[in-house]
Order: structure tokens, then C-alpha cells, then sequence
């Protein structure tokens, strides 16, 4: 019996939750993505404002735009490229806040690392933002990617990196021996 299984794929952060909709096809084991969201936060140039307060606004910001694309797209696994360390305490600050965030998540996550969704992607670990983008671009042309004008001419915008990041997430996550073992067995209950 073919299925085809809501997904989404997400690229957190703490100023730019990239995130990518699509349907997996139990058949052709293959997905498509039908749509693309962006939820992002930006800090207060309030200097009374502190800090944490800040980061507290910006986590729930972030967890009602994923909460909400969620309950609209109703997807039943998310591929996730998870974040890892980080070189600063307030790059921790945001690691922390995005492990949070997906460990808040109410569907079950396929976690795939940076280095997994690079090589899936365009076959080697230092891929760039912009070979990702056009990787990703290439792929799904028709996706709804950021755009503006330059000179009479629409151009993809630098926040798509968080939208092909997303795909990427999806691409390495259905090339995993767990989601594998999933979508085998939701194949096997479904005949």
C-alpha cells in the first residue's frame, strides 16, 4: 500500500526557524516539498531590556510559529538537523533555547547533524550557504523560496539558507536506517 506521510524538516535557530513541509512517498521513497516557512525573532534594541527577557520573548515567538505551522500542516515525524556546541556563551544561549525548543515539539524527530545534511546534500561536509541554497533551489524550484528585487531581477535572499537547511534535514533524515525501520513498518500495517 503506497503512503504518503506529512513531514516537515526544521533548521532552529534563534533568529531564523527555517522549516520545510512536505510528503514522503512510502512507493517511490522520495518527498516532496509543498511548502516553506520562516518563523524569526530579532532582539530589542531597547537597552533597558534585558537579556533574558529578550531571549525569553524570542523562545516563545519561536515555539508558537512552529507550534501553529504544526497544527496547520498536521505532519507526523519531523527530520531535524540538530544543533551542536558552540564557540560563545551567547551562542549557547541559543543552543540551549533550540534544544528546548525541539525537545518541545508534540511529534516524534528523525535527528540527522549538520555534517550528515551537507554530505547528502552536495557530497562533502564544508558545504557552503550557498551551495546548499542551490542545491536545495535546484531541487524544488516551484518551493516557495525569499526573493526580492534587484535591478528589475527577483534573487534568492541569504535567510534562504535556513529554508534549504530544512530540506537538507529532510534529504539526509530519509536516507537513515531509523526512518527506514519507520516508514518499513508504517508501510507493513498499512496493507
Amino acid at each position: 500500500m503506497v503512503m504518503k506521510i506529512k513531514i516537515i524538516g526544521i533548521d532552529p535557530s534563534l533568529r531564523n526557524f527555517g522549516i520545510a513541509i512536505g510528503v514522503y512517498d512510502s512507493e517511490t521513497k522520495k518527498f516532496d516539498v509543498i511548502d516553506l516557512k520562516l518563523v524569526s525573532t530579532s532582539p530589542s534594541n531597547e537597552k533597558r531590556v534585558r537579556k533574558n527577557s529578550q531571549d525569553l520573548e524570542s523562545a516563545r515567538a519561536l515555539f508558537k510559529g512552529v507550534c501553529e505551522i504544526i497544527e496547520s500542516y498536521r505532519p507526523t515525524y519531523a527530520f531535524v538537523e540538530v544543533p551542536h556546541g558552540s564557540q560563545s556563551a551567547r551562542s549557547m544561549a541559543s543552543y540551549g533555547i533550540c534544544i528546548g525548543l525541539l525537545a518541545s515539539l508534540p511529534i516524534p524527530i528523525i535527528q540527522v547533524t549538520a555534517q550528515e545534511n551537507k554530505v547528502r546534500a552536495v557530497n562533502h561536509k564544508t558545504a557552503s550557504k550557498e551551495e546548499m541554497i542551490l542545491w536545495a533551489s535546484k531541487k524544488f524550484p516551484k518551493a516557495p523560496w525569499i526573493k526580492r528585487k534587484l535591478k528589475g531581477e527577483e534573487v534568492m535572499v541569504e535567510k534562504n539558507e535556513h529554508l534549504a537547511d530544512a530540506i537538507g534535514a529532510i534529504n539526509a533524515g530519509v536516507q537513515t536506517d531509523e526512518w527506514r525501520n519507520i516508514s518499513s513498518f508504517m508501510s507493513s500495517i498499512g496493507k
